[in-house]
C-alpha cells in the first residue's frame, strides 16, 4: 500500500523536483533511515549496508512497478573524483548508479571497491605464468 501511495503522488514529478524528507526501514538491515546526513536532498540507499529498493526507471519518476531489492555490486568514479554505487536489482536485474551519500558506511565502500581484487576471474597461483602468455612478462628484455 506505501509502495502504491508513492507512485500515485509520484504522478506529478514529485520526487524529481521536490527534497525527499521521508524516514524509511531498509529492506535487508532492517534499520531506519532519516533523510539527514546525506549531503544532498535525495537519500536513495541505506547508509548502513548501502542497500536501495528499485523503485525508479528514471531518477524521481517512481515508475518501476519492481521494488526488487537493489544490492550494491560496484562502485565507479564520476568526473571530478565523486563515487558512485552501482546497484543491480535482485528480481528483474535492472542497474542504476547513485553518488555516494556523506554518512555512507566508508568500510562497507571500500569492500565494494576492492571487491574484483578479491575475487579475480582467474587463479592468483598462475598470475606470472599468465603474464608471461601475455607477452608482459615483468623483466626487462635482454
Amino acid at each position: 500500500m506505501e509502495r502504491e501511495n508513492r507512485k500515485k503522488s509520484s504522478e506529478d514529478g514529485y520526487y524529481k523536483i521536490r527534497p525527499s524528507r521521508e524516514t524509511f526501514t531498509c529492506k535487508v538491515c532492517g534499520r531506519t533511515v532519516p533523510p539527514e546526513g546525506t549531503g544532498s536532498e535525495h537519500r536513495n540507499h541505506c547508509p548502513y549496508c548501502l542497500s536501495s529498493q528499485h523503485l525508479d526507471t528514471v531518477p524521481g519518476d517512481r515508475a518501476a512497478d519492481c521494488g526488487g531489492v537493489m544490492e550494491p555490486v560496484a562502485v565507479w568514479v564520476r568526473k571530478h573524483g565523486e563515487w558512485a554505487i552501482i546497484h543491480r536489482c535482485k528480481i528483474c536485474g535492472a542497474l542504476s548508479s547513485n553518488r555516494i551519500a556523506a554518512d555512507d558506511n566508508p568500510m562497507k565502500l571500500m569492500s565494494i571497491a576492492v571487491r574484483p581484487l578479491s575475487l579475480p576471474p582467474f587463479p592468483l597461483e598462475r598470475i606470472e605464468e599468465m603474464t608471461k602468455l601475455t607477452g608482459c612478462g615483468g623483466t626487462p628484455e635482454q
